[in-house]
């Protein structure tokens, strides 16, 4: 009986950390959305300049240690908990899921990839600004996922590659940066037919989108 409950003491824990329930260090030859959000946050501090791709290879190994020796921690470019908490990571980048920072990235390249990088980071805010307004689902898969909501979903712009910039501007959002000034809306002037939305008061405009109440 303790043998069969070892055996599946011990299969749990194997689903567990393949599902990411269990959180392993972020070292070399790690591949997931906790190393993008570490190669994220060193990008912006300036020690990493390589590709956001969720790929722990040298480049972002070199930038931890660089972080480590910066900040007193024990320089041996693994990312564990102490470096994650200097970091700013905690189950996710601000105590965001790490699936919820990679679903904002993806609707925030979809949505405004083309747009300036303050643009991109105020399509993130209107999005963040939605799940506290009682209008809207209380949860990013909900404000995403809400029917009629985002036409990226539908015409195949959402399963396109995510731009760096778009990890870039999820993490700004995720640290409370909101440049649209608190917007729920934005919509495209030169291409918007909804009659409806032009009767939104315009907060502000950034790039080729118009932020509104």
């Amino acid at each position: 009986m303790k043998k069969i409950f070892k055996i599946s003491l011990a299969v749990i824990l194997i689903i567990c950390i393949s599902s990411g329930v269990v959180s392993a260090l972020s070292k070399m030859g790690s591949r997931s959305s906790e190393v993008r959000q570490i190669q994220t946050i060193l990008k912006q501090k300036g020690y990493y300049s390589g590709n956001v791709d969720g790929i722990f290879g040298l480049a972002t190994k070199n930038a931890v240690i660089a972080f480590q020796r910066d900040n007193g921690l024990v320089a041996d470019g693994i990312a564990g908990s102490k470096t994650l908490t200097a970091l700013g990571i905690k189950n996710g980048m601000g105590g965001i899921a790490s699936s919820d920072y990679e679903l904002l990235a993806r609707i925030i390249s979809a949505e405004a990839r083309g747009e300036v990088y303050l643009g991109q980071v105020a399509v993130g805010a209107v999005i963040m600004n939605r799940i506290e307004h009682p209008s809207f689902p209380d949860t990013l898969s909900g404000v995403v996922y809400q029917k009629g909501a985002f036409s990226c979903l539908y015409d195949g712009q959402f399963n396109q590659p995510v731009a760096e910039s778009a990890y870039l501007a999820a993490s700004d959002v995720l640290n409370g940066l909101d440049p649209s000034g608190g917007a729920i809306y934005y919509y495209n002037p030169k291409t918007a037919t909804s009659k409806w939305i032009f009767s939104r008061e315009v907060i502000t405009t950034i790039g080729n989108h118009r932020f509104c109440k």
